[in-house]
């Protein structure tokens, strides 16, 4: 299949490319490098042995993204580009709507005009907003913690609409969990522009000796006070985008959960790091950030039972490949 990868030079964009083309589809990357770098496709073709076409652009523009489109027949579009720290959102909301939002509606037109039928979205789990029970599974209550949840609720609901009134459009909903680790070979994996956002990355600037971390709130209804998270190693996840592919000839609106499974606490992480790879993380608590929720983990049954996908990596493994990148930095 041909592919267009939006935000595809990203941490889980970029891994995700790479097990497309190992797959044997032909990728087509946009993004604007806002969050991500250009010597990403060096990397890809290290790996792969293909170097896949690049657009950097703005997927919000319109006139810039249906270049693409006239250029190539795509088959199938992957949505990944989009502004997606919590705590940015609620300090940036505007941003955060404009860019989400305006990015889908703009692929969604090119879609249409020319004959493209299968998105897969890369939403989130923070569409469950603080859930009432845990595991999550797809048909849980939706609402929203903070800006960042909301695009994302917000896109989903867009998409069924678009599905709704284009019958022979085919839609893939993907919730992701908390992607960690990086590739096997050490060569990708999460490097964020700016200060990072996501925990691992920081926790593996605190190993190096570059920061002390700060674990925000230790008062949460859980074992051990931190919020505990599905963490999910970002070549499962890509993985569960291959399996998404099976719907791509499949008119209709197609959810999934894609995580492990198990929650894990911030402590947990930090332990397992520290065991895994032998070096210390220095952290200390801070106050909780706004739109954080205590606990949050999936069941990911349906994924199985309906494209095939299984996390098979483990925490340990996660930390490993995540600090083996580190060292190559």
């Amino acid at each position: 299949m041909k592919i267009l990868v939006t935000g595809g030079m990203g941490y889980i964009g970029s891994h995700t490319v790479i097990e497309l083309i190992n797959r044997g589809n032909e990728v087509i990357i946009a993004d604007n490098l806002s969050n991500s770098k250009k010597s990403v496709l060096d990397i890809v073709e290290a790996i792969t042995g293909k170097r896949p076409e690049f657009y950097e652009i703005d997927v919000a523009d319109k006139a810039e993204l249906e270049v693409i489109f006239k250029a190539h027949a795509i088959d199938a579009a992957i949505h990944f580009a989009g502004l997606k720290a919590v705590g940015e959102s609620v300090s940036m909301p505007l941003e955060y709507y404009k860019n989400n939002i305006m990015s889908t509606i703009a692929l969604l037109e090119c879609m249409k005009a020319y004959g493209c039928k299968a998105f897969i979205f890369s939403s989130s789990a923070t569409v469950y907003g603080d859930p009432a029970v845990l595991p999550i599974t797809e048909d849980f209550p939706l609402s929203a913690t903070n800006p960042y949840g909301a695009t994302k609720l917000m896109i989903e609901r867009i998409l069924t609409d678009f599905q709704y009134a284009n019958k022979d459009f085919s839609v893939t909903l993907l919730r992701y969990f908390n992607p960690i680790g990086a590739h096997p070979s050490g060569l990708i994996g999460e490097d964020p522009n700016g200060i990072p956002n996501n925990l691992v990355p920081l926790v593996i600037k605190a190993a190096k000796g570059e920061r002390v971390l700060s674990v925000y709130g230790r008062d949460y209804s859980t074992p051990d006070g931190t919020g505990v998270r599905d963490y999910i190693h970002v070549c499962d996840l890509a993985d569960g985008h291959i399996g998404a592919l099976k719907n791509a000839d499949k008119p209709g609106v197609y959810i999934y959960n894609l995580g492990t499974g198990n929650g894990f606490s911030v402590l947990e992480i930090i332990n397992a790091f520290e065991q895994v790879n032998k070096v210390k993380v220095p952290y200390v608590f801070a106050e909780r950030r706004p739109g954080d929720i205590a606990a949050c983990y999936a069941d990911c049954g349906k994924a199985e039972r309906e494209i095939g996908f299984r996390a098979s990596r483990g925490i340990e493994e996660m930390c490993r490949d995540a600090w083996n990148f580190a060292k190559s930095m």
